[in-house]
């Protein structure tokens, strides 16, 4: 659980909430359950510490205002969208008993002993984060799939994660899949036959040779046959022509 001080604030002005931000703090309002909303501030530099952390937004925050502490949830976080720091915050009350939908982070831990990723298997992750409906005091911090023993070709469900009765997915009638350990993607290509190799060698010896030959001066084999009679000078055109 994380901790933050927080400050009680009565603004009323578009003015005073920009003296607020201008002093290093950021407003922020409490709602829900049957108590009044309450506005508050943080410091911008505790708060995007905390922000900062893993799944801040679906962890339960401990504030303490005015020396009392209460129990919130962040809702969401307004960034400026020029200098993309946080401007507002909305908290949640975390009323025992009440409902909640949230998203929650899903962690998977044991890579190094399954047999499935040491042969090259692929986690191909369909979902990072599973939506629950649950009491606000029973969110779950994360949800753990462990692939110890996991081989290439399984799957992990959501069924497959272990809830309290009372904390349920949202998406409800199907038994939907968070995560496959596939085959790789990428396959070796398979070596040559020793036949072939044995060719190539013949043709490489071949065709050294005529280059040896060649760079001693004489012209390769191939090249030197000529057929009988090719030095012959064809007979002169006249003495073959008949006499007229």
């Amino acid at each position: 659980m994380i901790s933050l001080d927080a400050t009680a604030r009565n603004n009323t002005t578009k003015g005073q909430l920009s003296a607020i931000r201008d002093g290093g703090n950021v407003p922020a309002i409490i709602y829900g359950g049957k108590d009044k909303n309450e506005k508050i501030s943080i410091s911008k530099k505790i708060l995007k510490s905390a922000i900062e952390k893993e799944n801040f937004l679906s962890n339960i925050i401990s504030l303490s205002i005015n020396g009392k502490n209460q129990n919130v949830l962040p809702r969401e976080v307004v960034y400026d969208v020029l200098t993309d720091e946080p401007i507002h915050i909305d908290f949640l009350r975390v009323v025992p008993g009440v409902k909640i939908r949230i998203e929650v982070p899903v962690e998977f831990i044991n890579h190094d002993k399954s047999p499935g990723l040491k042969r090259g298997g692929v986690l191909n992750i369909v979902r990072r984060k599973v939506e629950l409906k649950c009491p606000s005091e029973k969110i779950p911090e994360k949800l753990t799939i462990d692939l110890n023993d996991v081989d290439i070709g399984e799957s992990f469900k959501i069924s497959s994660v272990k809830l309290e009765s009372d904390v349920v997915p949202t998406i409800q009638g199907r038994d939907f899949v968070i995560a496959t350990l596939a085959a790789p993607t990428v396959m070796k290509e398979p070596e040559k036959p020793a036949e072939a190799e044995v060719e190539e060698g013949a043709e490489g010896g071949a065709e050294g040779g005529a280059e040896a030959a060649a760079a001693d001066g004489e012209k390769p084999a191939v090249e030197s046959e000529k057929k009988e009679g090719d030095d012959k000078k064809p007979a002169d055109k006249k003495a073959a022509e008949p006499k007229k």
